[in-house]
């Protein structure tokens, strides 16, 4: 009974489908047809003009993207626990060329204006002193707590007073939306980019850098080829992402996911240690009481000293998550 990450989830059955029918020859990298299908999805789905393109990793969505803010001699503030900063191995440094990561505090993994300005406003303007350009957060956090649109539009007011990109790392940003019920645009207010999760969603091996300045893809696609991230045979990739779109099944998989993270953060009580509002519950748990939930079954991984972080997926089995939650009221 996993409970480890919503990357162990399976494929969804829509996603097996529309890659065996994109099986057929069609014109190679992002020339076949559902490739081209990819901007037109994101613009209705999102209400204004965006431009989509294809990776195969969440670590490629977001450097990308903050490729197009950040020159190598610059910075980008994100929160000290943010993915880009703890788990992608240096990628942003990488494919960045040398830019800086800034640092920001904030309850539940969640930065604020005030914390930005906190960093950036010791910096002289000068060259001796790297110099912000952008501003990352996770939407869902890394905590599993969702920004609400007047977080967001604050954070983007003052990004744009400040002449800073918006990123929004949304891997888990279905589970944003689905929580918040609210338009997917509202989900990522004011962002100049968003990386759009499917793999821990129901997808195989796509995720989408969508740019709300269509302008801003131009530039990225001759450096997610430099990346080797130009796959040949995109259209894979398009059909999983077009699959999820379609007839909403990307919120339908994250709103099961939620259901299942909010009986076991029922069940938690006082134990909880950050507020269940995504797919992410974090428990306190002693040594032996994780060993306990182990031994009964259930993979999770430790997070820190005295914690636990379970995930659910779109597939988490009522019975196993029941049995889990049983399982944590009994300890």
């Amino acid at each position: 009974m996993q409970f480890l990450s919503d990357n162990a989830a399976a494929v969804h059955p829509a996603v097996w489908k529309v890659m065996m029918a994109a099986d057929s020859a069609d014109a190679p990298y992002d020339g076949d047809a559902l490739s081209r299908e990819l901007d037109a999805a994101f613009t209705a789905l999102f209400g204004r003009e965006c431009a989509a393109l294809w990776v195969a990793t969440g670590t490629a969505a977001n450097c990308l993207a903050l490729a197009s803010m950040v020159p190598p001699h610059g910075a980008a503030v994100c929160h000290r626990e943010a993915h880009i900063e703890m788990d992608e191995g240096g990628a942003p440094g990488f494919y960045l060329h040398g830019a800086k990561l800034l640092l920001a505090g904030g309850e539940q993994a969640k930065i604020a204006p005030d914390a930005v300005a906190a960093v950036i406003d010791p910096i002289r303007d000068g060259v001796h002193q790297v110099q912000p350009h952008a501003v990352s957060i996770t939407q869902a956090s890394e905590y599993g707590c969702v920004y609400r649109p007047g977080e967001l539009s604050a954070l983007a007011a003052f990004a744009k007073e400040r002449g800073l990109g918006l990123h929004v790392d949304g891997a888990r940003f279905a589970n944003a939306a689905a929580f918040l019920d609210c338009a997917p645009a509202e989900a990522c207010a004011g962002a100049d980019a968003l990386s759009f999760g499917f793999v821990k969603n129901g997808g195989m091996s796509a995720e989408a850098v969508v740019f709300f300045d269509p302008e801003a893809a131009h530039m990225i696609r001759f450096r997610r080829k430099r990346a080797g991230h130009l796959q040949s045979k995109g259209r894979f990739m398009a059909a999983q992402i077009l699959a999820m779109l379609e007839d909403g099944l990307w919120l339908a998989n994250a709103r099961a996911a939620n259901a299942a993270a909010a009986e076991i953060g029922a069940a938690a009580g006082g134990r909880l240690l950050h507020p269940v509002e995504a797919n992410e519950v974090f428990l306190s748990c002693t040594a032996a009481e994780r060993a306990a939930l182990r031994g009964q079954g259930f993979g999770f991984y430790d997070w820190g000293d005295g914690a636990a972080r379970l995930v659910t997926a779109w597939d988490a089995r009522a019975e196993h998550v029941s049995a889990l939650a049983r399982a944590i009221s009994a300890l």
